[in-house]
C-alpha cells in the first residue's frame, strides 16, 4: 500500500484540508467498523504509540494508538490553524507538523514566496522529510492552496519548488482555488499570475477550482439546504453557502484519492492519472466535475439514475470552474466512480457519451476509468470526472486580462518590489509564461477544425 502526504498552505488551504480529513475519517469509520488500523487507513494516516509520548513511531494494529494525519499545516497567520487545533480534529494533527507566523503575507505573493519562503525553507524541508520517513512507500504530495492571497499563492508555490528539489520522484498534485473577478483582494491578479508560472513549471497535475462556481452551484445548494432546514432560499446565509462550497471541494479531493484508500474491482493508481491524462508536461491542468453535488448526508434527496449521473459529469453546471467541456476539445478524460456500479455501466455510458464529445484526433479513445467499491458517505454512488480539456483556457485568459489592467498602470507594484529578491522581471516572466500556456491551448483548439496527427505517449486502459 502506498502513502500520500497532504500539505495545506494558507487560510483557504487549511480550511479545505481540514474538511477533507473530517470526511476521510467518517468514510473509514463507515467501512472499518472495528476501528482496526489497516492498509486503507495507512494511506493517509499514521498509527502512533501514545504510551511513548507520541514520539512518532508507527506501531502495528492491536496496540494502544492514536491516528495522526500525514499532513503538514502551514500558514503565516495563526487564526485558522488555531481554530483547527481547538476543534474536534485537534488530536488528528501532529503538533510537530505545524508552521505558523503571526503577521501574515499581506496579500502579497512576494512576501509569501521570497520572504517567508526563504525564512522557513529549512523548517519546511525538515518537516517534509520527517513525514516522508514515516511512509513505507511515498507516492504523492497533495498541495492545497489558494491563488489570490499572499501565503497560499506565494508560500504555497514555494513549497511546490521545495518538493521538486527534495523529492523529485514523488508526484505533486495541486488543488488551486482561483479568485473570482469580484475578488476583494485588489492584488489577486498579480498573485495568481505569479503563482501560475510556478504551477506551470513545478506541478505534475493541477486541479483548478474557481470561487466563481459558487454562483452556478448555489442553485443546487439552495435546494438541498431548503429540504434540510425547510426554510426559504432567501433566508440561507452566505456563510452557510461558503461552508457547503468548501464541502463540495473536499468531496472532490476525497473522490480523487478514494482508490488509494479503498479496494475496488478497477482501482486507478494516482500515477496513472498523470500518465494517462497529461500528454504534454505543461498542459497538466485537469478540469474536475462532481456528481452528485448534494453535500449534506442526511438530506432526503432521491438518487439520480445512474446514466443521469454520467451525463451530469459533463454538464457545465457540475464543473468546478466556469467551463463547458462538451464544446471544447478533450485531450483525455478519467472517470472515477464510487459505489455499486459495474464495469458494464461504465462502458455503456462512455459509448453513449462519446458522440457528443470532441477528442483530439490522435487520442480518440483517451479514456481512463477507475471503480472503487466503497461509496461516499451519504450516497450509494458518486462520480468524479477529470478532464484534460481546452475549456480551461478562458479561465486563464480572463486572469491574464485582469493582470494586464493592473500592470499597465503599474498599480501596487511598489508593494512587491520592496521585498528582497523580487524584481520587475518576475512579472514579465510570469505573464509570458501564462501567455505561452494560453497559446498552447489555442494551437490545440485549432486542430478541432483541422486535425493533425501526433504521436501519443498515452497508455489508455479500461
Amino acid at each position: 500500500m502506498t502513502q500520500s502526504v497532504v500539505v495545506q498552505v494558507g487560510q483557504c488551504g487549511n480550511q479545505i484540508g481540514c474538511r477533507f480529513w473530517d470526511l476521510a475519517l467518517r468514510e473509514h469509520a463507515a467501512v472499518n467498523k472495528k476501528g482496526i488500523y489497516d492498509e486503507a487507513l495507512s494511506s493517509f494516516f499514521r498509527n502512533v504509540d501514545t504510551r511513548n509520548g507520541g514520539d512518532g513511531a508507527d506501531i502495528h494494529k492491536g496496540k494502544i494508538f492514536s491516528l495522526k494525519a500525514r499532513a503538514l499545516l502551514i500558514d503565516m497567520e495563526e487564526g485558522v490553524v488555531n481554530e483547527i487545533l481547538q476543534g474536534p480534529l485537534r488530536d488528528v494533527f501532529d503538533s510537530k507538523q505545524l508552521i505558523t507566523d503571526v503577521s501574515g503575507s499581506g496579500n502579497n505573493w512576494a512576501v509569501g514566496h521570497k520572504l517567508y519562503g526563504y525564512q522557513y525553507r529549512e523548517h519546511i524541508v525538515e518537516k517534509l522529510r520527517r513525514t516522508a520517513e514515516h511512509c513505507d512507500c511515498l507516492q504523492c504530495f497533495f498541495v492545497i492552496h489558494s491563488m489570490g492571497g499572499g501565503t497560499g499563492s506565494g508560500l504555497g508555490t514555494f513549497v511546490l519548488n521545495v518538493l521538486e528539489d527534495e523529492f523529485p520522484d514523488v508526484y505533486r498534485f495541486v488543488t488551486s482555488v482561483y479568485p473570482s473577478g469580484e475578488d476583494d483582494v485588489v492584488t489577486s491578479p498579480y498573485n495568481s499570475v505569479l503563482a501560475m508560472k510556478e504551477l506551470n513549471e513545478h506541478a505534475d497535475c493541477v486541479l483548478p477550482i474557481e470561487n466563481e462556481v459558487r454562483e452556478s452551484i448555489n442553485i443546487l445548494v439552495n435546494f438541498s439546504c431548503c429540504v434540510r432546514y425547510r426554510g426559504s432560499v432567501s433566508s440561507l446565509s452566505v456563510l452557510m453557502k461558503n461552508v457547503i462550497l468548501k464541502l463540495i471541494f473536499k468531496k472532490n479531493q476525497s473522490g480523487l484519492v478514494s482508490s488509494a484508500r479503498f479496494e475496488g474491482s478497477l482501482n486507478m493508481d494516482l500515477n496513472e492519472i498523470s500518465m494517462n491524462l497529461v500528454p504534454f508536461p505543461r498542459l497538466h491542468y485537469l478540469v474536475s466535475s462532481l456528481t452528485p453535488l448534494y453535500t449534506l448526508a442526511d438530506v432526503n434527496v432521491p438518487s439520480r439514475r445512474l446514466d443521469q449521473m454520467f451525463s451530469d459529469a459533463f454538464s457545465k453546471d457540475h464543473q468546478l470552474i466556469q467551463a463547458d467541456p462538451k464544446h471544447s476539445l478533450y485531450l483525455a478524460c478519467a472517470l472515477l466512480v464510487r459505489g455499486n456500479v459495474q464495469v458494464s455501466d461504465l462502458r455503456r455510458n462512455i459509448e453513449r457519451l462519446k458522440p457528443s464529445l470532441h477528442f483530439v484526433s490522435w487520442n480518440q479513445e483517451g479514456w481512463k476509468t477507475g471503480l472503487c467499491s466503497v461509496p461516499p458517505v451519504g450516497h450509494s454512488h458518486s462520480l468524479l470526472a477529470l478532464a484534460n480539456n481546452t475549456c480551461v483556457k478562458p479561465t486563464f485568459t480572463e486572469l491574464k486580462d485582469r493582470f494586464m489592467k493592473l500592470y499597465k498602470k503599474k498599480a501596487h507594484l511598489h508593494h512587491y518590489l520592496h521585498v528582497d529578491g523580487m524584481e520587475q522581471s518576475c512579472f514579465s516572466e510570469a505573464i509570458s509564461s501564462l501567455s505561452d500556456l494560453i497559446e498552447e491551448y489555442n494551437q490545440l483548439d485549432a486542430t478541432k477544425s483541422a486535425p493533425r496527427t501526433y504521436p501519443s505517449r498515452l497508455k489508455i486502459a479500461m
